[in-house]
């Protein structure tokens, strides 16, 4: 997830103006592969799934030359699982509408044998997860950027232990934790 250096996922209103979207290869490389290549099912919730869903489709789709081709089926092609309290159904490939309890669905997703599950926002569906205790582990993106207010993801003290850390090209430093369980 990107974060502002000062903690914040997005503007007030969801706003990401503030993210660095000139990415260097290595960066890239480092999500759009290392990140993904052990994942088979993306969770998110409904206000973002639909602009992600119809964006990642519509470079499948319509624009084979588009630099990020290869990732956008990599996405298409992945399972998505769409958590909704308000709707039964969503046009994409892949993808499902969940209405059930979210700790209950996501630890069943996770008893399940295959790949890594991972989650595509928003901020309130992370700060749910987390206050459920359902993520295993953190990649944060920092950019460098501070936006002064805006949303977080964490409603609570939580300790998480520093995996790994790197710094890129592009200003991004990208923070891999796990749950400090003790």
């Amino acid at each position: 997830m990107s974060t502002s250096l000062d903690g914040f996922v997005g503007r007030k209103n969801g706003e990401q103006d503030w993210i660095e979207w000139n990415q260097d290869a290595e960066f890239k490389n480092h999500y759009q592969n290392e990140i993904m290549q052990k994942v088979d099912t993306l969770l998110m919730g409904r206000k973002m799934s639909k602009e992600f869903i119809s964006y990642w489709e519509d470079i499948v789709d319509n624009k084979p030359e588009n630099a990020d081709f290869t990732f956008a089926q990599k996405l298409v092609n992945l399972r998505k699982i769409v958590f909704s309290k308000t709707i039964t159904e969503i046009d994409g490939k892949n993808a499902v509408v969940e209405n059930g309890d979210l700790a209950t669905v996501v630890n069943k997703l996770k008893a399940e044998s295959g790949g890594d599950i991972l989650v595509y926002g928003g901020a309130n569906f992370v700060a749910s997860l987390i206050e459920n205790n359902l993520i295993d582990e953190f990649n944060f993106f920092v950019n460098h950027t501070a936006i002064g207010d805006g949303l977080k993801i964490f409603t609570d003290t939580i300790k998480l232990k520093l995996l790994k850390s790197r710094s890129y090209e592009c200003g991004v430093v990208a923070n891999q934790y796990s749950r400090d369980i003790q």
